[in-house]
């Protein structure tokens, strides 16, 4: 095992304003959704605690309405508009304190996407009116329960907009120093105004948003005039009770007219003057169906710490950073001078003991997020969000795990995602485990997932080592049958054996040149069978097993940039999951790739905002899709499919069928018939990806 970095830079202790912090990370504003009616609930006190406990020097609260409901996305965000809410912020910031932390509250007004305005027929203030319309065609890959879902926030409703009075703006001001004040009395340490992704004092601040010609509109210094009052008026009133943050977008993203780098220097030079104490900087895309994963929540790691170095170049007070910032990544920003702060949102998501754990010398213990945006996801549906590898995200009372009264010994078949994670939680509780796997690796599916999608590489690295860390007896190209399994005598048997991925049963759907998931994993592990591939591909399947090449998920996604055995015409079947990226990654590597769907929505199960950016990304790499289709049949050369009552052809010198995947367990089957007390985790027992592995490993282990 690798020694573990250290970070003490990160975890030296900080100042913005009057608050001091034991360390430099951040949890910046995730909004939970489960207030009732404006009120903080216990549910909501746990997830910040967890944090706080997890050793987070700042707990930033997710959203919260300075007027609710007024102005409000959610009627689950915490209100701030009558002193009835104070209790529920007094007993976070109580909580928060007795865990070690200090507490941030975000103030907003939504502005112009304050849903429950438009469902209880409120028009939306803005600027000005809007004179552009957003790009929807990514809803083609939503589901309608998707449609509806997203629909229901707004009650179906369309918006109206309200060009702001100089009476609004006035009352914006006073409501929120006056949400501020309430802040303070709830014994919060700091708050945060936002002034970016979209909400009122953002679309005040861009020149595409705002067309006013007043004192308000036209120049940077005008369009900073609302949020500069805004400021200025909650210093005025809570003086030094509170430390002032302001989050600005260090650019953004999309569309012609949005805040420039430059622009947003400029802003925050003003902000500092005044009042504020510390400036956050984010990013935001300004279409959320189109540039989500631009901004807010960015797919690349360390995405605004260029913007935030630019911004600390023009204040004197303490910069943070969000965006993807890995501890690594903000260690080496902070060491460098070129920021004073790291907000990790979806990391501390993963796993709220990352700052303990960096501290302790354990950073190689720290469960890593794998992007994958299922947490954020359910914002779109105002709905709570859940993590793919931290089951106990929105329910942290099912922490600590409790020690087992009765020391089992428990034989796990798989070593993918499902059964890696069976075998942790279960050791970790303190029975014994012995996990089997045919293959000559861990990671089963997950392995070869890593090469379309990095990020899931992080996981399978941190499930290697804590089963090293823990001793876990892992017995790698060992067939499990009834007989092998019975043979170790265990008490209890999990079967994580993953999906069965047939080949097509059209006709051609057994020729060579038709691959599925398992063949293909097979070829790049240097496992296929003769009739599984080609001679050509079969070589660099022996040779890269050989050289050690396919050992390493990078050197494959390396190699195949410059060398990939294949014929340039490939054809992908199926546009879920596994075969939009696969239809990507073959792409990148200058095939000409079509792609096959039997309906419309590409993608699923994916989040959707990375679903809109991978179908966006695969049009760009030259993939093309076809939906709604019916395949004919497939040639040698060829797959032929219908639209409608049109038959058209493309040319196939490989088909990848990425349909059928099902779920299939005939080994637990036939040990339950021995009499083998058995469970089922996984693909195996029900097709959820990582996610349904991660969460079904945990409702079998967490109880056994």
């Amino acid at each position: 095992m690798s020694k573990s970095p250290t970070f003490q830079h990160l975890t030296a202790p900080g100042r913005i304003g009057p608050m001091e912090l034991r360390n430099r990370i951040v949890l910046p504003a995730m909004d939970m959704n489960v207030s009732e009616h404006g009120e903080i609930e216990q549910t909501e006190i746990d997830h910040y605690v967890a944090r706080a406990a997890g050793g987070a020097g700042l707990i930033i609260t997710g959203a919260c309405a300075i007027a609710f409901p007024v102005g409000a996305a959610s009627l689950k965000e915490p209100g701030l508009s009558d002193d009835k809410y104070i209790p529920g912020m007094k007993a976070l910031a109580d909580a928060v304190h007795a865990a070690g932390s200090k507490l941030c509250i975000q103030s907003t007004h939504h502005g112009k996407v304050a849903r429950v305005d438009t469902a209880n027929d409120r028009p939306l203030i803005a600027p000005s009116i809007p004179d552009y319309t957003y790009d929807m065609s990514a809803m083609a890959d939503c589901t309608r329960e998707e449609l509806g879902r997203m629909a229901a926030a707004t009650g179906g409703k369309q918006g109206e907009y309200h060009e702001m009075t100089l009476e609004d703006i006035d009352w914006l001001v006073e409501t929120w120093a006056e949400a501020a004040d309430r802040i303070a009395r709830a014994g919060a340490d700091a708050i945060e105004i936002h002034v970016a992704h979209g909400y009122i004092l953002g679309v005040f601040l861009n020149q595409r948003d705002n067309l006013r010609t007043d004192e308000y509109g036209g120049s940077l210094e005008n369009r900073a005039r609302l949020a500069v009052r805004v400021i200025s008026a909650v210093r005025e009133r809570v003086g030094d009770r509170l430390a002032v943050i302001v989050r600005v977008a260090g650019e953004e993203f999309g569309q012609e007219g949005g805040l420039t780098l430059a622009e947003s220097t400029q802003a925050a030079a003003l902000f500092e003057k005044a009042g504020a104490d510390a400036i956050h900087v984010t990013g935001w895309g300004r279409n959320p169906f189109a540039n989500f994963t631009d901004g807010p929540l960015p797919n690349k790691v360390g995405a605004y710490v260029d913007a935030a170095a630019e911004v600390k170049k023009h204040v004197s007070i303490p910069v943070i950073a969000v965006g993807r910032m890995l501890p690594e990544v903000a260690e080496e920003a902070i060491a460098g001078g070129r920021i004073d702060f790291a907000a990790m949102g979806r990391q501390l998501l993963a796993d709220p003991e990352l700052p303990n754990k960096i501290t302790e010398g354990r950073a190689d213990q720290v469960r890593p997020c794998i992007n994958c945006y299922l947490c954020v996801n359910e914002n779109f549906f105002d709905d709570t969000p859940f993590c793919a590898v931290n089951p106990a995200l929105g329910n942290e009372t099912v922490l600590p795990l409790l020690p087992t009264r009765t020391r089992k010994h428990v034989v796990v078949v798989g070593a993918g995602p499902g059964g890696l994670e069976t075998a942790r939680v279960l050791t970790e509780r303190g029975h014994r485990v012995t996990v089997l796997d045919k293959s000559d690796r861990i990671g089963g599916t997950m392995w070869f997932s890593t090469l379309t999608t990095p990020d899931n590489e992080r996981l399978l690295v941190w499930l290697r080592e804590e089963v090293e860390r823990l001793g876990i007896d892992v017995r790698l190209k060992t067939e499990a049958t009834v007989e092998t399994v019975r043979a170790l005598a265990p008490d209890h048997v999990v079967v994580a054996t993953g999906a069965v991925r047939p080949k097509p049963d059209f006709p051609g759907g057994d020729l060579p040149i038709v691959q599925t998931g398992d063949t293909l994993r097979a070829l790049m592990l240097g496992s296929a069978e003769k009739g599984d591939a080609g001679l050509v591909l079969r070589t660099l399947g022996k040779l890269g097993k050989l050289s050690g090449v396919t050992k390493s998920p990078e050197a494959v996604r390396q190699v195949t940039k410059k060398f990939l055995p294949m014929g340039k015409d490939v054809v992908v079947i199926g546009g879920s999951l596994v075969g939009l990226e696969l239809a990507e990654f073959l792409a990148h590597r200058d095939r000409n790739v079509t792609l096959l769907h039997e309906s419309q929505a590409l993608g699923l199960p994916l989040a959707m905002p990375r679903r809109w950016t991978a179908v966006k990304d695969s049009k760009e790499h030259g993939v093309a899709i076809h939906r709604n289709v019916t395949v004919e049949r497939i040639t040698e050369s060829s797959v032929e499919w219908r639209e409608g009552e049109t038959l058209h052809t493309a040319p196939a010198d490989m088909v990848v069928y990425a349909d059928g995947t099902t779920a299939a367990a005939p080994l637990a089957d036939a040990l339950r018939a021995a009499g083998v007390s058995v469970d089922v985790v996984g693909d195996a027992g029900e097709v959820g990806y990582i996610h349904g592995a991660i969460h079904s490993a945990w409702g079998v282990a967490a109880t056994l």
